[in-house]
C-alpha cells in the first residue's frame, strides 16, 4: 500500500544531510577523507542511491498493482477510512523493516570497504618497510 513512503522519508533526510556534509567538506578543503580516502558525503551517496532505487522500484510496483494513482488521494487505501489503519500498520512494519535493512546493508558495506582499504594501505606500508 504505502510501505515505500518510509524509505522515501529516510532518503529525503539523508539527501539533505549529504548536501550539508558536501558543503562542509568543500569549505574545509580536504574533504574529511580520513585514512581510507573516502569522503563521508561519498559514503552517504551510496545510501541515497540504494534508498532512492528501492523507493522508485516499489513505487512503480504499487502503481502497477493500482495501489497508487495519479489523482488524489493518490493512495487507494486513503479512499476508505477502514483501509487507513492497515496502511499505517504496513508502513510501520514493512516500511520500517525495509528502511532498517537497507541502512544496515549500507553500514556493513561501508565497514567492509574501510577494512579493505586499510588492509591494502597496511600491506603497502609493510612492503615499503621490507624494501628499506
Amino acid at each position: 500500500m504505502a510501505c515505500f513512503l518510509v524509505p522515501m522519508g529516510e532518503a529525503i533526510v539523508t539527501s539533505v544531510i549529504q548536501r550539508s556534509v558536501e558543503k562542509k567538506e568543500k569549505k574545509s578543503g580536504e574533504g574529511n577523507a580520513g585514512q581510507t580516502g573516502l569522503r563521508w558525503s561519498h559514503k552517504l551517496s551510496w545510501l541515497n542511491k540504494m534508498l532512492w532505487g528501492g523507493v522508485i522500484l516499489l513505487a512503480l510496483e504499487h502503481v502497477w498493482h493500482g495501489e497508487v494513482t495519479p489523482w488524489p488521494p493518490f493512495l487507494t487505501a486513503m479512499k476508505n477510512p477502514a483501509d487507513v489503519a492497515p496502511m499505517l500498520h504496513e508502513m510501520a512494519t514493512v516500511g520500517t523493516a525495509m528502511a532498517v535493512t537497507v541502512t544496515a546493508v549500507w553500514a556493513l558495506m561501508v565497514i567492509a570497504v574501510e577494512l579493505m582499504i586499510r588492509g591494502i594501505h597496511n600491506a603497502k606500508i609493510r612492503i615499503v618497510e621490507e624494501v628499506e
